[in-house]
C-alpha cells in the first residue's frame, strides 16, 4: 500500500476531497516524523509501537575484500506490531475453513 492508495482510502470512505485527504495524510505523516525526530515513541492503538533505538558502533569486515572496519554509531527505527494486529494477521483465512492438517487437526473454526 502507498501513500496514494492511503489518500484513496479516505477519499472513499470518509469522504474528503483528494486534496483533504492528501493534506490530512501529509499532517499525520509529517507529526509522526517530528516526534520520531525528537526520540519519542509513536503509539497507536490497535495498530503498534514505532521507536527510535540507539545503535553502538560496533566492528564490521568488508565483505568483498574481508577487511575489518568500524561502524559508525547510529539510529534505527523498530516497529512492535500490538497484541490486536498480531492476532488479526493471524486469524485463519476463510479459504481454509473445513480443512484438516496431515497431521489431522481440523482447521476450521
Amino acid at each position: 500500500m502507498t501513500k496514494a492508495d492511503i489518500v484513496e482510502q479516505i477519499y472513499e470512505q470518509v469522504g474528503f476531497s483528494k486534496k483533504e485527504s492528501a493534506e490530512l495524510v501529509e499532517k499525520v505523516f509529517e507529526a509522526i516524523k517530528e516526534t520520531l525526530a525528537t526520540g519519542e515513541k509513536v503509539k497507536i492503538s490497535g495498530f503498534g509501537n514505532f521507536i527510535v533505538r540507539n545503535k553502538n558502533s560496533r566492528k564490521g569486515r568488508n565483505p568483498q575484500t574481508g577487511q575489518e572496519i568500524l561502524l559508525a554509531a547510529r539510529k534505527v527505527l523498530t516497529f512492535k506490531p500490538s497484541l490486536v494486529l498480531k492476532n488479526q494477521l493471524n486469524e485463519e483465512p476463510p479459504e481454509t475453513a473445513g480443512i484438516s492438517r496431515p497431521d489431522g487437526v481440523d482447521l476450521s473454526p
